[in-house]
């Protein structure tokens, strides 16, 4: 059971005074439906009010706290101008500007006659000193609670400051004192407060300095976070492994047939990882191990070995795929080694005919059919597995935690592979996966030569299109890649619609065009088109960024480039480069270029390593960009910032093991304030594997 203490912080954001239904479904999209949210949104700047001159004093730019008399009020008679307010103090005039202000509203707030103190930023306009829609206005008894240092807090569309401020007080108000749950020594070493002090410090900021990640208050309340995500991971590990798992091993039979049917050896990382797969399975306990590979990496190959394990112990193998391109594309790299193996595969997706589903379903269901290459449709519940020892998840962050979960659970104590192309920096995976077991392919395949990368401002769009011609006259296949589908009127980009008339006008019968909104069977005989090179051109938003193989396609151009993450720009530039011929991405970027686009488009003309790239991504981007969903099954890091605090996440990871070690179940003193911890953060997950023993 959640700790009674921490009921008021699991109330409804609406239970704050000041926050009705209204401003409840702002303050909800801005941080989350519950008052422990607010406590995580911290400030993001300081503004100083404690500057309160006289009036003929102030100075334009500035911040000030001025304290006047309300003269009068001049009501425009259009309302297309603003309201004015005239004030003043014994050294000169102030004019409060208002658009759109309300006069019934504003003379109550401003009543003629009554002092009020004011605080704004001060303008200048025709001589006059002005103040447009000044932030405070309060009654002179209230002047001290306005001449202090303001916390600035990130909003949301029709959400204030003035509201946020006090509802996010409120909620520090309501913290209750805790049992301290971190470690003495290292609190002390690290000159920490206690929780309930450090939050209220990281929500009163005096300076710009105090907003610093390392900011002590700041860092504890980041190491509480990291601390509940990695001790939550490793409770759940350990439980997993405390399981009763099987031993699945293989004699390599079917595997020697397999290689011997490719035309080229294994990549060096590729024999280590398959040999680090099959340990794993051997082992009495559970595999959860993540494969981890660049793009063209072989990572499907490696899987399809571990698969053919499966099979030599007696048992089947499955792989799942997030869209039904990639599982198309992985069943034909499979398909000739399955059958140079004499194993039986079959491919399930959601747009087999009924006749097909049910002859599958059957086989899996009575063991004829060995291995099987699917989308979620291998999730549903009609789908059985006579004995299914392994299930390999591809690009694992395209799918919820239940739909991973979902497969392992078709038989018992099922091996977990995981394979992902997009490279994931070390600290992302200590956050994610905590010490998951990872196996890296770090070379490509032999015969591949370097992707010639090359920035071009988009004025010269035109000179890139005379040399897509050129480009189709040898045969190459051209990848063009625009931000967005169809026009839009707030956002100028170049589109995907707009780039595939004009190019077909120029190229007729060569041009085809892909993306999201297509019906996928339209897609697919579009990309089949290209594939099989009757079309030259492929004009296409990022469905394309992730599995497609097409090894003839030689020529990857991105426009808006400036617009792409790095990783983004990493995988889309792996579409190329695939075969034996030399290959050119052309990185087309909108002017002027902003520090960040910069620093990303120089990366990519450096290094084609995704592990670099990755590393060089967090740095640009932060962590909670670069994964973006919370779908991807990372952590959504509120407190914590990857970039900064790796030092403390490793911390938090050696916390984690050792306190696992010592109490698994949580039963000491300590054990007990982590149980509030984990609440805390809403990581009641780990505390009901607890429970489930």
């Amino acid at each position: 059971m959640r700790p009674q203490s921490l009921t008021p912080l699991f109330a409804q954001v609406t239970s704050l005074s000041g926050i009705g239904p209204r401003l409840g479904k702002l303050v909800e999209r801005l941080t989350g439906p519950l008052v422990v949210d607010l406590l995580w949104h911290l400030p993001s700047g300081v503004v100083d009010r404690r500057n309160a001159p006289e009036v003929a004093q102030a100075q334009a730019g500035t911040v000030a706290t001025l304290t006047v008399t309300v003269d009068e009020h001049i009501v425009p008679r259009n309302p297309r101008q603003p309201y004015r307010v005239w004030c003043s103090d014994e050294t000169g005039k102030l004019c409060l500007t208002y658009f759109n202000g309300r006069e019934d509203y504003l003379k109550k707030l401003l009543p003629p006659g009554e002092r009020r103190v004011i605080s704004g930023k001060i303008e200048l306009y025709q001589g006059e000193v002005q103040m447009t829609h000044p932030d405070h206005v309060v009654p002179l008894e209230e002047l001290e609670s306005v001449l202090r240092v303001e916390p600035v807090y990130g909003l949301t569309g029709g959400l204030t400051q003035r509201p946020l401020q006090k509802a996010i007080a409120s909620a520090v108000a309501r913290a209750p004192e805790l049992p301290e749950w971190q470690d003495a020594a290292y609190r002390k070493k690290q000159k920490w407060a206690g929780w309930k002090s450090s939050l209220a410090t990281a929500h009163a900021p005096a300076d710009e300095s105090d907003l610093a990640p390392m900011h002590p208050a700041r860092a504890r309340l980041a190491f509480d976070e990291l601390l509940a995500s990695q001790l939550a991971i490793a409770l759940v590990r350990h439980h997993n492994r405390s399981l009763p798992g099987r031993t699945t091993r293989g004699d390599g039979g079917l595997q020697k047939r397999a290689l011997a049917a490719l035309p080229f050896q294994l990549t060096p990382s590729q024999i280590f990882a398959t040999a680090e797969i099959a340990g794993d399975m051997a082992k009495a306990e559970r595999m959860v191990r993540l494969l981890q590979g660049d793009v063209g990496s072989g990572k499907t190959l490696v899987a399809f070995l571990a698969m053919l394990t499966a099979v030599e112990a007696g048992a089947q193998a499955a792989l799942m795929a997030p869209t039904e391109l990639l599982a198309r594309q992985h069943y034909a790299t499979i398909a000739p080694l399955a059958e140079a193996a004499g194993v039986t595969l079959a491919l399930l997706t959601g747009r087999d005919g009924s006749r097909q589903k049910k002859q599958t379903m059957q086989g899996l269901a009575d063991g004829t059919i060995q291995l099987v290459v699917g989308t979620h449709a291998l999730v549903q519940e009609e789908v059985e597995f006579a004995d299914l020892a392994l299930a390999v998840v591809d690009e694992q962050h395209r799918f919820g935690v239940h739909q991973r979960m979902a497969l392992s659970s078709k038989s018992h104590s099922v091996d977990l592979l995981v394979m992902t192309a997009t490279p994931i920096p070390r600290t992302l995976m200590l956050a994610a996966y905590g010490d998951l077991d990872v196996s890296k392919l770090t070379e490509k395949p032999a015969g591949r030569q370097p992707i010639d990368t090359r920035t071009i401002p988009l004025e010269r769009v035109g000179e890139v299109a005379d040399a897509v011609g050129r480009m189709m006259a040898s045969g190459a296949g051209i990848y063009w890649v625009c931000p967005l589908i169809e026009e839009s009127e707030d956002v100028d980009l170049a589109n995907a619609e707009e780039r595939h008339h004009l190019l077909s006008a120029r190229y007729p019968g060569k041009v085809g065009l892909v993306h999201g909104r297509l019906k996928s069977a339209e897609r697919e005989a579009t990309m089949a088109a290209f594939a099989d090179g009757r079309l030259s051109i492929l004009v296409a938003t990022t469905v394309i960024e992730v599995g497609v193989d097409v090894p003839a396609a030689t020529v990857m151009i991105i426009e808006h480039a400036e617009r792409f993450g790095l990783a983004q720009l990493h995988q889309l530039r792996g579409r190329v480069g695939r075969g034996s011929a030399k290959s050119t991405c052309l990185l087309l970027y909108a002017q002027p270029l902003g520090e960040t686009a910069k620093a990303r488009l120089a990366i990519m003309r450096e290094t084609e390593d995704g592990f670099r790239i990755a590393e060089e991504d967090l740095k640009l981007r932060g962590a909670g960009e670069l994964l973006g969903t919370r779908q991807s099954g990372l952590p959504d890091m509120r407190l914590a910032d990857l970039a900064a605090h790796g030092e403390l996440l490793q911390a938090a990871q050696d916390d984690a093991r050792l306190i696992v070690d010592r109490d698994p179940e949580l039963q000491s003193d300590r054990g007990k304030a982590l149980r509030a911890l984990l609440y805390l953060f809403r990581r009641d997950d780990a505390v009901r594997t607890l429970r489930a023993g």
